[in-house]
């Protein structure tokens, strides 16, 4: 299995360097089925010019030998923006979301899996609380998250005018 940490610790600087941030790297899939996502962003966000510049800062770093090893065998690449509804995986991005609507899914020992949405009150470097939907808070331990990410709400005003019934009108005469 390829260490994703050793991944970014490689990728970081080059990405840094194009003034953009390495926001994570995701492996997933096995054999020739393998997809390494690999998540840029920059304050306001990125374009297909950054994507593709960090695509071709990151492709000969990847064929290099130190690589090479963690990532035995064949993948498929992907750069892209991490996206409106980001995964949250470390504290740093939990603490980049405060403020934001989020979805938790929580593992629990003895129970099943359950899931959180709320407003991202606060963020440490351990834990984070969620003021959850109904008005009551939540103290939610990183361990405890199998996945998390932002949600996107949206708020635009729908257009003046008739509601579209999906009907077309026939003029007759």
């Amino acid at each position: 299995m390829a260490d994703s940490d050793a991944i970014t610790a490689e990728l970081g600087p080059a990405i840094a360097s194009l003034d953009l941030e390495l926001y994570d790297v995701e492996i997933t899939g096995t054999g020739r089925a393998r997809v390494m996502r690999v998540l840029i962003d920059r304050d306001g966000g990125v374009d297909l010019e950054a994507i593709t510049r960090a695509t071709e800062a990151i492709v000969p770093i990847l064929d290099a030998s130190s690589i090479e090893d963690t990532l035995a065998g064949s993948y498929t690449l992907e750069v892209s923006s991490p996206g409106l509804e980001r995964p949250l995986r470390r504290p740093g991005h939990f603490a980049r979301s405060v403020g934001s609507t989020v979805s938790i899914k929580l593992r629990a020992p003895d129970a099943p899996a359950r899931r959180l949405r709320g407003m991202l009150v606060t963020a440490g470097d351990d834990t984070c609380e969620v003021l959850l939907d109904d008005g009551s808070t939540e103290h939610v331990t990183y361990d405890d998250i199998v996945q998390a990410r932002t949600v996107f709400e949206w708020t635009g005003q729908p257009k003046s005018g008739k509601p579209n019934t999906g009907k077309k009108e026939v003029a007759r005469s």
